[in-house]
């Protein structure tokens, strides 16, 4: 994704019932969110990617920069829940293992993996719904969605 363009971007999901809202600044997108209504709908070419996923159509999204300003373990964390191909799950304890530095039977890193998955500020881009057994940042009926058009 390359635009200079920074802002808040908006448009209505009919398959979603809500909005689709990207937060931009510096060519990265900073924020995802699905709030219920919106505004003014606006135009954003990762707008039109994210339509057509959410038509049906296989995006992984893996091109799209995204800045993330959380906590390094976090920030691993979610870096390697991208790594997650589309159409495919993985466990909370597999996502530690594919996180360096994390131990996947350690206590407080399954914390830390699952504190990473709550609060993560780019869900869909970081597909927190591909985790069967940790909490995601989306909203519970988008998560089920997101789910279901990925046949998990």
């Amino acid at each position: 994704m390359s635009t200079a363009e920074a802002g808040i971007f908006a448009r209505q999901s009919s398959y979603l019932d809500r909005c689709v809202q990207i937060g931009v600044a510096g060519e990265k997108v900073i924020s995802l969110s699905f709030p219920e209504r919106s505004d003014e709908p606006s135009d954003h070419p990762l707008l039109d990617r994210i339509e057509a996923y959410l038509e049906g159509g296989q995006d992984a999204f893996e091109d799209v920069d995204v800045g993330l300003t959380v906590p390094s373990p976090h920030r691993d964390v979610l870096l390697a829940v991208r790594e997650i191909p589309y159409g495919e799950q993985a466990t909370v304890e597999q996502l530690a293992t594919m996180t360096g530095g994390l131990d996947p039977s350690d206590d407080d890193d399954q914390v830390t993996v699952r504190q990473a998955l709550a609060d993560n500020p780019i869900p869909l881009l970081i597909p927190d719904h591909r985790i069967r057994d940790g909490p995601s940042a989306l909203p519970p009926a988008v998560e089920q969605k997101l789910r279901s058009l990925e046949d998990l």
